[in-house]
């Protein structure tokens, strides 16, 4: 079947996904899933969500088993505390022969309510990114991410954006590629699937604390101080959970981190700014129409932290701002003081 034809499966029909399927429908033809019938309805019959119109290339449906029946590339595209419900029920309609490249970038503690984390005592045993939640639930074997800098926004007003594939498989690697790429978006390689998935889950935490000094008017020497030794926490847990530090030093790690933690695009950005603004974080995530990853992923990084005996205090103070009430000021008081470490000690 020639590319133009191939029919590729987007689950999930928030903001990513909608612009995943978006760039799809440059090269393929898109059957998208959602559970909500008005949105099924409205991208089929107006061609249009979220305020964007749509190619009629994209068609929606509210069948998981259609869609697993129609297209053999999947991505789905969920929020992590819902992932791996979401593989459950499309396990029965997959195959060793489907591909899934997912676009979530958080992570799965199974079995573990996220209110207990403060008590409960985590390690790697634990924690699961994505492609392992896929591999535990489906009998898909092929499995990728995407990763990198993929701001919604700015990719569905068409400015040029690159992005990274990663897996273990050349065949997802290639496959992903060719439906996504188009003149004005392009697609990196990357063997480092583990590496890719926590350096995209990690930088949320990091883009939490920019939105946090700019809601108290900091500017951008401190901006580059947290970014900077923000990444370096990230590629310290990352490693401690068995990663290299190669994705974290490419687009999927400190390209991602510097979109995602400088752009009042960014959710995890503006709600770190909106909380240091005063407002209280149920009202901040009542308010936003898409879940707000960081939030969930500082306190599993937190506790990951704890278990290995890491020290990452930008890690650590962000949680206190989010979870225990701290001050932005005093937090902010504590990183100009902590005796760090040498300055670029990872590569």
């Amino acid at each position: 079947m020639a590319a133009s034809k191939k029919i590729v499966g987007v689950v999930g029909a928030g903001s990513f996904g909608t612009t995943v399927a978006s760039l799809l429908a440059h090269n393929c033809r898109v059957v998208m899933y959602s559970r909500q019938e008005q949105v099924v309805e409205r991208i089929n019959v107006e061609h249009e969500h979220l305020g964007y119109s749509l190619d009629p290339g994209i068609r929606a449906t509210r069948s998981l088993e259609e869609l697993c029946a129609q297209a053999h590339l999947i991505f789905p595209i969920v929020p992590s505390e819902n992932f791996r419900e979401t593989c459950v029920a499309m396990s029965p309609h997959l195959t060793p022969a489907h591909i899934l490249i997912h676009g979530t970038k958080g992570l799965d503690v199974a079995g573990i309510r996220m209110s207990e984390l403060p008590q409960v005592n985590i390690s790697r045993k634990n924690v699961h990114t994505m492609s392992e939640v896929i591999r535990q639930e489906t009998s898909v074997l092929r499995v990728g991410c995407l990763a990198g800098p993929n701001l919604y926004k700015e990719i569905m007003a068409r400015q040029p954006a690159a992005s990274v594939i990663a897996s273990e498989y050349d065949e997802v690697i290639k496959t992903g590629s060719e439906v996504l790429a188009s003149r004005y978006f392009f697609v990196f390689g990357s063997y480092d699937l583990l590496g890719a998935e926590m350096a995209g889950a990690l930088k949320n935490i990091i883009a939490l604390g920019a939105g946090m000094l700019a809601g108290k008017g900091m500017g951008k020497n401190l901006e580059a101080l947290l970014i900077t030794r923000g990444l370096r926490e990230m590629i310290e847990l990352g490693k401690a959970v068995g990663s290299s530090s190669r994705s974290f030093l490419g687009t999927a790690g400190i390209g991602d981190l510097i979109a995602t933690a400088t752009s009042a695009k960014s959710r995890n950005y503006q709600f770190g700014c909106r909380l240091a603004q005063g407002e209280k974080m149920k009202e901040i995530i009542g308010s936003m129409d898409e879940v707000v990853e960081g939030v969930r992923t500082v306190r599993i990084a937190n506790q990951l932290a704890k278990h290995y005996h890491l020290r990452v205090p930008i890690i650590n103070l962000i949680y206190s701002v989010v979870y225990e009430r701290l001050s932005v000021e005093k937090a902010i008081q504590f990183l100009m003081r902590y005796p760090y470490q040498p300055d670029v000690d990872f590569i």
